[in-house]
């Protein structure tokens, strides 16, 4: 991940992360995921707020990022 990338992308990277390692994406509300950027800088992601949030949020959302959070899981 670039060390540049949003707040969008980071999340989004966060929750590809947790899906591969957990094999689903049922987040509890208070999980907290970390990830690094090339710089290896770690960054702690509130997943399970964020997303639950994004979600609650799904009309307002850019078609794009609802396509992105609707991916079938694993």
């Amino acid at each position: 991940m670039p060390a540049t990338a949003t707040p969008w992308d980071r999340a989004l990277a966060a929750l590809h992360q947790y899906r591969q390692r957990e094999g689903h994406t049922r987040i509890p509300r208070k999980w907290t995921e970390t990830i690094h950027d090339e710089t290896r800088h770690q960054h702690p992601i509130k997943l399970g707020a964020g997303i639950g949030n994004q979600k609650s949020r799904r009309n307002r959302l850019p078609h794009k990022r609802v396509k992105a959070l609707e991916e079938p899981e694993l």
